[in-house]
Formats: C-alpha cells, structure tokens, sequence
C-alpha cells in the first residue's frame, strides 16, 4: 500500500504545482482512501497515518522516502516535545 500512497502523494504534488484541480481532487480522494482502508487494515504506519490524515503531504512524502529528519508541525510531534512533557496537547 505504501508504493501506492507514495505514488499519488507525488502526482498530487505535481498537481498542486501545476495548478491542475482535477489531479488534485483525484488524488485527494485517493489517499482518503488509503488512510481509511491502512487504517482499518492495521497496515497503516501510525506516522504516515498521522500525516495523511492532517493532510502533511510533503512530509508523508520525507516518511516514505526514509528520512529521519522530519520537521515538527504545529501538533508538537515527539521531537518537539521536551522530556517529561504533557502528553495530549495537540
């Protein structure tokens, strides 16, 4: 399922550059479905899940392609978050 997230996460971005709103919303579409079948499958990184779902594209993308380095978002992600914090604060 990756190899196909992967797949219409890049012809998205490329629709997006190209201002192309019917890639767009096909792909949007797409990887709505993704999410709630990887989901209910239990095949769906928690992570990739939590991009996809907040609909972090570019950083679904850095996920699939394996990099570490992701930057944190405005949820605070686990590199964000200082030692003994608060857990539940989005």
């Amino acid at each position: 399922m990756e190899t196909q997230i992967k797949e219409s996460l890049l012809a998205l971005l490329a629709g997006i550059k190209a201002a192309d709103g019917r890639v767009i919303a096909e792909e949007m579409v797409k990887l709505d479905g993704y999410l709630e079948r990887g989901e209910a499958s239990g095949e769906l990184h928690p992570q990739l899940g939590h991009f996809l779902r907040n609909r972090s594209y570019a950083k679904a993308v850095m996920f699939l392609g394996g990099e570490t380095d992701i930057p944190v978002g405005a949820c605070g992600g686990r590199a964000g978050k200082p030692a003994g914090a608060a857990e539940g604060r989005a």
